[in-house]
């Protein structure tokens, strides 16, 4: 084998072993996203049914009642938008 050979050799090996980590990179990265998703996707859930029996009387809810629903939907976009911008 030339020098040349071994050259294009150890560069085709060494794209492999980079191609090899970033496939591991990724699927890591897609499954902490599909973990931040399950979170996301359960906190909304939540959300939605402690807010079911209250809808009728957000009217007079206490300031800090909407206050804390405000900050676990703005909380909840913002986790949207991560994924999103990951995507």
């Amino acid at each position: 084998m030339t020098s040349q050979e071994k050259l294009v050799a150890e560069l085709i090996r060494g794209l492999k072993f980079e191609r090899d980590e970033v496939k591991l990179q990724l699927h890591l990265a897609e499954k902490d996203l599909q973990d931040q998703w399950d979170d996301l996707d359960r906190r909304l859930d939540e959300l939605d049914e402690r807010y079911a029996p209250v809808k009728d009387s957000t009217k007079e809810a206490p300031e800090d009642v909407l206050d804390s629903i405000k900050l676990l939907t703005s909380e909840i976009s913002a986790g949207f938008d991560r994924i999103r911008k990951a995507l």
